[in-house]
């Protein structure tokens, strides 16, 4: 496999050095930055975060910020959410669409102030497109990329490893909620969110310069606890029906094809700039949606493209994750699967690198 050349336009991360001190095996590139992808092994991983606490480098989720008197108006431009009664301290998970409705991004809104935001965004150049509403609306707010990194404590054990260095006041935060905690003399928002169904926090490094104190900290805290560096895992992401932006979904998709209908309130979010879009769809219905599905056999290998769906020798979707799940026993997937065959139980054949498989939609998936 060819190396990728470093070059100032693939940037590292605050917690690079402790990633790399670490042994991490594999990165891929996200909004062009470092993410890692494997440190032991992608199994190994996956056993270890749902048994102990992981510590993740996940600065790549960069941040859209959102400053000024028309922060709040231009926030609600962009997503079908209704963030009216919104109040800060609180994180909603937000469908970002463009005019026609299609899924730019769908970051985590992190909300500081009435006129202060935070978009914690998915791999895509979301800020240009947020820019040119601001400009093109002419909105008085300042949209800008700050220097804060998202670092991600998950794990069962992450509760205890958190109260360890900052404080046990960190244990009351609720799920999608953040507060301020101090460490070494600097503020920082810490949320009950991440990337995984195992539990954890993520914490909103503001400041590069306190990436590696923070990292180290936290190391030295959770030995006792068997604390890892990890990343977020192929297998336990497909198993929980976390989606991928640019893997599971893109531009072409609704919301309602990505089964995010229910974040889309587009009778009240007056001023979505999709609104008119997305009312047609939730009137028509999605002639295609997002569904877990098994595949039969043994381990399937990586899912580096889209794999054909097929029923009764016609296409009807496509596999666009997929793994072997140690825990279920199956090969899990996400797929995107017409309406004619989305329904639970439906059995379905799949194309994959290595031949076609056997599989079946199912009714929910597997965490």
């Amino acid at each position: 496999m060819a190396l990728i050349s470093p070059s100032r336009r693939l940037r590292r991360t605050p917690f690079s050095d402790g990633v790399e001190a670490a042994g991490v095996k594999a990165y891929t590139t996200y909004n062009h930055m470092l993410l890692p992808t494997v440190f032991e092994s992608v199994e190994f991983d996956y056993h270890h975060l749902k048994k102990a606490v992981q510590v993740w480098d996940v600065a790549c989720e960069r941040q859209v910020e959102l400053r000024g008197p028309d922060a709040a108006k231009l926030m609600q431009m962009l997503t079908p959410r209704d963030l009216r009664g919104m109040l800060p301290g609180r994180c909603f998970y937000v469908p970002i669409v463009d005019e026609t409705g299609g899924m730019l991004n769908d970051p985590v809104a992190v909300k500081l102030a009435e006129d202060r935001w935070w978009i914690s965004i998915a791999d895509s150049d979301l800020m240009l497109w947020v820019k040119g509403i601001a400009n093109g609306y002419r909105l008085d707010v300042l949209v800008d990329e700050p220097d804060v990194s998202p670092l991600g404590v998950q794990g069962p054990k992450a509760d205890d490893l958190m109260a360890r260095v900052f404080g046990d006041a960190v244990r009351d935060i609720k799920f999608f909620r953040f507060g301020m905690f101090d460490f070494q003399g600097r503020q920082m928002v810490v949320a009950r969110s991440g990337y995984s169904k195992q539990g954890g926090f993520e914490i909103y490094v503001e400041g590069s310069d306190i990436g590696m104190p923070l990292w180290n900290a936290l190391f030295e805290a959770g030995k006792d606890l068997d604390v890892r560096a990890g990343c977020p895992n192929l297998i336990e992401r497909i198993e929980a029906g976390l989606l991928s932006y640019g893997n599971d979904m893109t531009d072409d998709n609704t919301p309602h094809e990505c089964g995010l209908g229910r974040f889309c309130d587009t009778q009240t979010a007056i001023g979505c700039i999709g609104r008119d879009a997305l009312l047609r769809v939730a009137k028509e219905g999605p002639n295609q949606q997002i569904r877990p599905i098994e595949i039969a056999g043994g381990k399937v290998p990586g899912c580096d493209r889209a794999w054909p769906v097929l029923a009764d020798g016609k296409p009807v979707g496509q596999v666009s994750s997929a793994a072997w799940s140690p825990d279920f026993d199956v090969n899990v997937a996400i797929g995107m699967v017409r309406m004619t065959h989305w329904d639970a139980g439906t059995k379905l054949e799949v194309h994959t690198p290595g031949g076609v498989r056997d599989a079946v939609v199912r009714d929910k998936f597997w965490l």
